[in-house]
This record gives C-alpha cells, sequence and structure tokens, in this order.
C-alpha cells in the first residue's frame, strides 16, 4: 500500500470513534483530508465540526459540513487530527502544516483525542523530526539562541506564516526523552506562541496505518 492509501485507511477508520450528530474537532494535514472526506460520507451526519485551520475549514465547507467557531463551543467529544511523531505514551510533535497553535486550542476543548497516522510516524523518542514552534517575528533571534543552548538548530521556516500571521520555527537535533518537561520549558519562554510538542493534549487513542491493516494504539 502507499503512504495515501494508509492515510485513507486510518481517516476511514476514525469514523468509527465520530458519534452521529455530534460536533467534531478536525485538525490539519494529508491524512485529516482524508479524514475530512470520509466524514461526508457518514448516513447520520455529523452537527458540524470545529476547524484548526483555514484549509481544514475551506474543505469541510466544501463537503457541507458546518464549520463552529472555537468560541461558541463549550466541549468536543473527539479532536482527529495527525500527527508528524508520536511515541509510546501518546505524546506527539506536530505543526508540520503549521497549525500547532490552533491545534492545541480544539485539542484542549475535546474529551478524548484521536490520532490518525501511518506507521511510520510512530517513534520511541521525539525529535527526528524538527520540532515545530510558532513564534513572535521580534523574538525569533533569541530564540534561535535559547535553542541552540539545548543543542537544537532553529530556523525559521521560510516564506511560512501561521493562520494567526506568526513566523514557525524549525528545531533540528532534540532528542525529546520526556515531551512534558520540554514541552513546559519552552512554552514560557518570551516570544513562544506555541510548541509543537503534545504532551499535555496528547492523544488517548492513535490509529496507525500497516499494510496489515489498521493498529489500535490506547494510552
Amino acid at each position: 500500500m502507499t503512504q495515501d492509501e494508509l492515510k485513507a485507511m486510518v481517516a476511514r477508520a476514525a469514523l468509527a470513534h465520530v458519534r452521529p450528530g455530534t460536533i467534531v474537532g478536525v485538525g490539519t494535514g494529508s491524512t485529516v483530508n482524508h479524514f475530512i472526506d470520509a466524514l461526508a460520507t457518514m448516513p447520520v451526519p455529523v452537527a458540524g465540526a470545529v476547524s484548526s485551520s483555514e484549509a481544514s475549514s475551506e474543505r469541510l465547507r466544501r463537503h457541507g459540513i458546518a464549520v463552529l467557531d472555537a468560541g461558541a463551543v463549550q466541549r468536543l467529544p473527539v479532536y482527529v487530527d495527525g500527527a508528524d511523531e508520536i511515541d509510546a505514551r501518546g505524546c506527539m510533535i506536530k505543526g508540520g502544516g503549521a497549525a500547532l497553535t490552533r491545534e492545541k486550542i480544539v485539542a484542549d476543548l475535546a474529551e478524548r483525542f484521536v490520532c490518525i497516522a501511518d506507521a511510520g510516524k510512530r517513534v520511541d523518542v521525539l525529535g527526528r523530526f524538527p520540532l515545530p514552534v510558532e513564534v513572535i517575528a521580534m523574538a525569533a533571534p533569541q530564540l534561535v539562541r535559547r535553542f541552540a543552548a539545548l543543542g537544537g538548530a532553529a530556523t525559521l521556516r521560510a516564506g511560512v506564516l501561521t493562520d494567526n500571521g506568526h513566523p514557525v520555527l524549525d528545531v533540528r537535533g532534540l532528542e525529546i526523552a520526556d515531551p512534558f518537561a520540554l514541552e513546559t520549558e519552552i512554552n514560557q519562554w518570551p516570544g513562544v506562541v506555541t510548541v509543537g510538542i503534545f504532551a499535555r493534549h496528547r492523544a488517548h487513542t492513535c490509529l496507525l496505518g500497516t499494510p496489515e491493516g489498521v493498529r489500535t494504539l490506547v494510552f
């Protein structure tokens, strides 16, 4: 199976975690695009979605799925999103699609986080994928120096601004053995909007696409 076929497979499997007639949290990225397409096939549709990006919102609307503002929703039964990496505890690196801050906001509304990913995203230790960090532009140089002190090489993602209008730093060379501690530390640095470590908002379930089928991990 191709990687795209694996993504489509786990996206369809995620429908089992969505209750018809409810509002669902929807993430961002190529795997989530398959999930949005699958949502549109539900015999009893969802009542709407809270989306983590303008791109996902546009795709949802094209399928006739109502997009609700996060401020209008107090709680979501489930949030479905992909990951750039996920470890054995359900902690993730996210932000390859530059939607990390809004993804964390929607994840915080959800009772359960269902991660959908191909098996190549499963790692023992986070950090092989460059860590995205949404930042305030004026703070970028000093944040580059802070990451260097941790042994990481941070570079601005060229030509990219988030939906919030901020640049993204990608940090290479970190081995994230304690995702909770590093997420807490980086989020305290002045100029950081959000770090792409999802430990406090880790996945509850991960649907991994493998050539043998969907593997379900529960954390």
